[in-house]
């Protein structure tokens, strides 16, 4: 973990939900928000996944503030797993308290990014359709391993970042792309590469980076 990272305790539907907190470097808090869910809550996911940790490092040197929250039963947050709808609750709830904490949050001045890898990639699904039928759609949205032949994966707007390991032993990337293709949602593919990206870190992030920086206004969900 990042030695300046913060840890905070906020109020959730379930309880407490722990959560990791950093700060870009001499931007105070930050020109936006990323919020990025983590794996498996019962598969020993939790928000210091290196993944999820790379995730951050990545959105944080774009200028975001991001949050990392662990899930219902995970650390010290309250609660028990949810099988994914408790869990978009909650970080549902953090995004009402973010917007209070980050004034115009959503905006093009300070974007909301939303991310997850695994499990945390269909929360983070789930949390960006429910904030655009409220009208409110995330800047951009971006899945890394999505779960797509585990979870019933929302249909996502057409410029969200989906990145995926050609090796992936807990989701086929044939699977991914069964999901993808009606949408016409193009995937990035790392050769050779594992679910959980060993070796490929590195890379990851410079991917992540290139593909979300600038933060372009997001486009409409494919119809």
């Amino acid at each position: 973990m990042n030695p300046h990272t913060q840890i905070r305790f906020m109020e959730g539907p379930a309880g407490l939900i722990e959560l990791a907190i950093d700060l870009p470097p001499g931007a105070g808090m930050g020109a936006g928000l990323g919020l990025i869910a983590h794996p498996h809550p019962l598969h020993g996911g939790n928000n210091n996944n290196k993944v999820v940790q790379t995730i951050a490092r990545a959105l944080r040197d774009l200028g975001l503030q991001t949050w990392r929250p662990n899930f219902r039963g995970v650390g010290q947050s309250q609660g028990a797993y949810d099988v994914g709808n408790g869990e978009t609750s909650d970080l549902l709830a953090l995004l009402t308290m973010a917007a209070k904490i980050l004034p115009g949050l959503g905006t093009p001045q300070r974007p909301l990014v939303l991310a997850g890898f695994s499990f945390g990639s269909f929360v983070a699904a789930k949390v960006a359709q429910s904030l655009r039928e409220q009208g409110q759609p995330p800047a951009r949205l971006l899945l890394v391993g999505p779960a797509a032949s585990r979870f019933p994966m929302p249909e996502v707007a057409s410029d969200t970042l989906v990145i995926h390991g050609e090796a992936d032993e807990v989701v086929p990337l044939a699977d991914v792309m069964d999901w993808a293709r009606p949408f016409g949602l193009p995937v990035l593919v790392f050769p050779n590469t594992s679910h959980f990206f060993h070796g490929q870190l590195g890379l990851l992030k410079q991917r992540i980076q290139y593909g979300l920086g600038p933060l372009a206004p997001r486009a409409a969900p494919s119809a």
